[in-house]
């Protein structure tokens, strides 16, 4: 199992918070979450079986769902989304996310 803790919309290369849209975080804050994935043991976003999400404003709710779904594809992992009431650099998003790591010797 990977357990990867709340990630925020960081910009992997600046390491500086990015501030765009919730759009523009959302889809910053799951590439870092993949790329986590791909780092821990080979695992990926196909192997996510739970995710929390919490937003600044629930109103964002749909927007976050929409990028959402551009990189969860199928039978979706299970979600919980909660508003928090200020996020941490008041930033819009933070996701964390539960995957398994596939046994790739189980042959």
């Amino acid at each position: 199992m990977l357990f990867v803790s709340g990630q925020v919309p960081v910009d992997p290369k600046t390491e500086k918070i990015i501030y765009g849209s919730l759009e523009e975080q959302t889809r910053l804050t799951l590439e870092n979450i993949k790329a986590i994935l791909e780092a821990g043991g080979g695992s990926s976003l196909d192997n996510v079986l739970k995710v929390t999400v919490f937003l600044a404003n629930m109103d964002d709710f749909s927007a976050m769902s929409e990028v959402y779904k551009e990189y969860f594809k199928g039978d979706m992992p299970a979600r919980t989304c909660i508003q928090a009431g200020r996020l941490l650099f008041d930033i819009k998003i933070e996701i964390e996310a539960i995957a398994y790591i596939p046994n790739r010797n189980a042959d």
